[in-house]
């Protein structure tokens, strides 16, 4: 492709009075901006008060944001709901969040991916709290298996408790790519 053809319909460059306004039409502090678009809240700074024009990545989330500010909203990670959250991950994406309040056994989730495979619960959408739990010793060795005292053993973990196992593990299984991190 020759340098004067463009490739794709993007500004060539932004200036950091429009990211101001962006950033404000979106409702969100230099901080948070700075972790949406991978930079330093320092280079936001700059960004926002040196007059010159911006190139690079940022032009294409500029225009990505600019078309589709409710995508911000689609992707926050929401305040926790319960004493325990769990990250359902592949790889380092985030899959599906599930906030666990054990005295009321209540779950709630939300998923950040459309590939149904990808989900905690496939296409269901508001599992109960038994789902929640099948879910999670779904993600262990079954406690029927042979030598489990050993198993449990070797990890540490006095009985059987799926939360406990996936605390050790992280809920990986053997040629498998998603995992789970628990946070209390």
């Amino acid at each position: 492709m020759s340098r004067n053809k463009k490739a794709y319909a993007l500004p060539g460059a932004v200036t950091g009075s429009e990211i101001k306004t962006l950033r404000h039409r979106l409702k969100l502090s230099q901080a948070a901006f700075s972790e949406l678009a991978g930079v330093s809240v320092k280079t936001v700074e700059r960004w926002e008060y040196s007059g010159e024009r911006i190139t690079g990545p940022i032009v294409f989330l500029f225009k990505l944001l600019t078309d589709n500010p409710s995508l911000v909203e689609s992707i926050r990670i929401p305040n926790k709901t319960g004493n325990i959250r769990l990250w359902y991950m592949y790889r380092e994406q985030v899959c599906t969040l599930i906030d666990i309040d054990e005295k009321k056994r209540q779950a709630h989730i939300r998923n950040y991916t459309d590939r149904l495979q990808y989900r905690a619960f496939g296409v269901k959408e508001n599992p109960n709290f038994e789902e929640v739990k099948e879910f999670l010793e779904s993600r262990c060795f079954p406690p029927t298996r042979d030598k489990k005292k050993l198993i449990l053993n070797a990890l540490d973990i006095p009985f059987y408790d799926p939360m406990m196992i996936i605390e050790k593990t992280q809920g990986r299984m053997a040629e498998d790519d998603f995992w789970i991190r628990i946070e209390r």
